[in-house]
């Protein structure tokens, strides 16, 4: 199966895909008797098929034991105390896994949302941990706690994100928010998870990390060559909701491009997902008004069920293999990235744009993180 960078790239306007995607495209599930319980969870054929006598017919004590050395799955989902993130949890937990992380930057939110969840399932492991994706220190906290108290980690879904309608500017770094959180801090959280991925996988097994994605990112219009990327949209006079939205999704695009020299799919599988335009995920809770009103009957009339889109993830994370690698996948199906990174400009904004993201993460020497992980192939 061809990836995303050897694929074609579409020639189709955006209203196009987006009206197929929407309207013609069916929702897949995971197939039956998919279960994450497994110790060995992914295995060459995608699928699950542990027996559950290996965990959930275990006397209770034997399950927390059985989870505390470590030996049963483990995932991570970001931003999940609502919408897309709460979803993508109770489906996983719906599919056996043993162990789960909400990772949330509000813990108060996070226990409320684990407290239901656990109603539902109450033989899986459901921890809280705090996560303020606004923070380089808050995420390099979460990371080190990862690498710390997890003996093992399967999964990793990085689903938190803002839809700003007004200029805000994170007072630590003195980006706009929506590029800082969208895409800065959810690559820095990308870069720290990888090796404890890389560590804590089962043997033989790849870890998995798929970071949220939006076709929007086939819009976004990138500032004139010669001029700093990441700095470009931190002015207040320059703010545009759409066209900073849109940028911070792109610049995950021209990363994920330019990790392949960085992450082997032996190690770990890196992937874009694109859940399509959904309804009920709170993203746009900041608009009111005129505005919230016709987003709430453009939702109506075009989006998806939040099931729907969250089954995207699982699709990302679980039911794809190693060909996902480095690839944006969007209508559970690998799909060209965004036009641009095909162009001789968008190869040099993709030099660019890794350029800036690293030296913006030389506090913690992310080069150094990557080249420990470097394929050697």
């Amino acid at each position: 199966m061809a990836s995303s960078k050897d694929l074609p790239p579409s020639t189709k306007s955006y209203m196009k895909l987006f009206f197929e995607s929407q309207f013609r495209t069916k929702p897949q599930q995971l197939p039956r008797g998919t279960n994450l319980c497994d110790r060995g969870m992914f295995s060459e054929t995608n699928l699950i098929s542990c027996s559950r006598r290996q965990l959930l017919r275990l006397p209770y004590k034997d399950q927390l034991a059985d989870m505390a050395s470590g030996s049963t799955s483990v995932a991570i989902v970001t931003g999940s105390n609502v919408g897309l993130g709460y979803e993508a949890a109770r489906q996983l937990l719906s599919f056996n896994l043993s162990s789960l992380i909400l990772a949330v930057r509000s813990v108060q939110n996070g226990e409320l949302a684990a407290t239901k969840l656990s109603k539902q399932y109450p033989k899986a492991s459901i921890r809280v941990w705090s996560l303020d994706m606004a923070s380089y220190q808050s995420i390099e906290a979460f990371a080190k706690r990862a690498g710390s108290d997890l003996a093992r980690l399967d999964l990793v879904i990085l689903n938190a994100g803002v839809g700003n309608v007004k200029f805000e500017v994170n007072n630590s770094t003195g980006h706009e928010e929506m590029m800082q959180v969208n895409y800065l801090s959810t690559m820095f959280l990308a870069i720290l998870l990888l090796p404890v991925l890389k560590q804590r996988a089962p043997p033989n097994v790849p870890g998995r990390l798929s970071i949220v994605s939006s076709g929007l990112a086939f819009l976004a219009k990138i500032p004139e060559k010669n001029q700093a990327i990441l700095t470009s949209l931190d002015k207040p006079d320059k703010f545009d909701p759409m066209t900073n939205y849109s940028v911070s999704k792109l610049l995950s695009h021209m990363f994920i491009y330019q990790l392949q020299d960085w992450v082997s799919a032996e190690d770990v599988v890196v992937n874009l997902v694109d859940p399509g335009y959904v309804k009920g995920t709170k993203l746009q809770r900041q608009v009111t008004g005129i505005g919230g009103a016709i987003l709430w009957l453009l939702g109506a009339a075009t989006a998806r069920r939040v099931e729907h889109g969250a089954s995207t993830y699982l699709d990302a994370t679980i039911s794809k293999g190693k060909e996902s690698h480095r690839c944006y996948l969007a209508d559970w199906r690998i799909q060209p990235f965004a036009p641009l990174l095909y162009t001789p400009h968008g190869k040099q904004l993709i030099e660019q744009v890794w350029r800036e993201t690293l030296d913006e993460f030389d506090f913690v020497n992310a080069r150094g993180i990557l080249n420990s992980i470097a394929s050697k192939e």
